[in-house]
């Protein structure tokens, strides 16, 4: 168990991917890469409201590297959501929480030896991760040490149902395709998914095959290495295949220069294009044709009408891409420690399994069979406002209209 509208517009878009915030009374330090660094409430508080000894709780992301944004964006959610999952306190059951950060830098070798670390210190809780082949390196780690790990970002679909330790608290590949899927009115022709060559790019490759397979798709794909900093010849590569459709998976700091290349090379008059609303800093790179494309997204903030999402975007500098995948990751984490304490990991375990409550997206749920996190996800257009670009909803996708199938 545990194991386009085609034709129509010039481009369809997907949210594919894997900032700092102000979060009431916690503060953020990003270590160096293997450093760590604690966040925490003010002295006053942990007087006041936790009168046990801190929980320390391992949080293991990328504040350096290519995806530094990402875990950026991640950890100001984090502070938020423990400041809203436990109503400014910081502390569960008379006892503080303590976040010990540690920086990744996208090395699954480095996040292995930092969580060895940590659970040597007596951590029992490992969460974070925006780089999907450390989450899925990550996830083994956790089920050899029998300790509770949530995922962040990353969004490999390998992650969910590996174990029963593993958790995510962001969407998954699937939901990604499965959201653009609901764009493509037409059945049958070839796909081509241009990616980088990592292991989230294959993921994507594996759920375009699986959701737009059935359809009759035919799926190729175009795989680039991830240090790859020129993007010319890839266009032309695309431009000569003549695809139907061109499926983007994208993420980090390249994405300005891969847009900027294929837009000079006339791939969007060569077919439509499925890509992602990325983070903001992403949108200007869309060129002419941001404010024609129907967008699949994760999250942006004014895709969501609720309380929770209000706090969120009150509490963080920016509320972006990966904000939301940080704050649920402190409900959970709150929630696990509610039921269970942090010395009794099956009992988080089931804590969090079933578990529905309000997130910043809407209403979510852990699946109690694979620890699937089902959700809503978006549709999407970018406007011009005077000449920033905003995000505009299209449409929400209730939850199970995007679940993947049951590990």
């Amino acid at each position: 168990m545990f194991r386009a509208r085609i034709g129509l517009l010039a481009a369809i878009a997907l949210v594919i991917a894997a900032c700092g915030g102000d979060g009431g009374d916690t503060t953020t330090t990003a270590a160096p890469t293997g450093e760590e660094t604690t966040i925490s409430q003010s002295e006053e508080t942990t007087t006041t409201e936790a009168m046990g000894d801190p929980i320390r709780v391992g949080i293991i992301t990328s504040t350096s590297g290519a995806l530094q944004g990402y875990g950026n964006q991640y950890l100001a959610g984090l502070e938020a959501g423990l400041d809203f999952a436990t109503d400014g306190t910081g502390a569960v059951n008379g006892q503080a929480i303590e976040f010990v950060i540690s920086d990744d830098g996208g090395d699954p070798e480095a996040a292995i030896s930092q969580a060895t670390e940590l659970v040597g210190q007596g951590v029992s809780i490992i969460a974070g991760t925006v780089v999907s082949g450390v989450a899925v390196q990550m996830a083994g780690f956790a089920e050899e040490n029998n300790i509770l790990y949530i995922s962040g970002p990353a969004a490999s679909d390998a992650v969910t149902g590996v174990n029963a330790n593993t958790f995510r608290s962001g969407r998954q590949s699937y939901q990604d395709v499965a959201t653009a899927a609901s764009l493509v009115e037409t059945d049958g022709g070839t796909v081509l998914v241009y990616a980088q060559d990592t292991e989230f790019g294959a993921a994507n490759v594996g759920a375009v095959e699986a959701v737009l397979g059935p359809r009759g798709f035919t799926v190729d794909s175009l795989l680039v290495p991830g240090a790859e900093t020129e993007f010319t010849g890839y266009s032309d590569q695309i431009n000569q295949a003549a695809p139907d459709l061109v499926f983007v998976a994208w993420a980090g700091e390249t994405s300005g220069a891969m847009w900027q290349a294929m837009n000079q090379q006339g791939v969007f008059d060569t077919a439509p294009v499925a890509t992602g609303l990325a983070d903001t800093v992403t949108w200007p790179f869309y060129g002419e044709a941001a404010t024609g494309i129907s967008f699949l997204s994760h999250y942006f903030a004014a895709a969501p009408d609720n309380p929770v999402n209000d706090f969120m975007v009150e509490n963080v500098d920016v509320a972006d891409l990966f904000t939301p995948d940080g704050f649920v990751a402190a409900q959970m984490i709150v929630q696990a420690l509610t039921e269970a304490g942090p010395d009794d990991v099956e009992g988080m375990i089931a804590a969090l399994e079933g578990w529905t409550f309000e997130a910043p997206k809407g209403t979510q749920t852990v699946r109690a069979s694979d620890h699937a996190m089902i959700q809503p996800m978006f549709t999407a257009r970018l406007v011009d406002n005077g000449g920033t670009l905003e995000g505009e909803l299209l449409g929400t996708l209730e939850p199970d209209a995007t679940a993947p199938p049951e590990s």
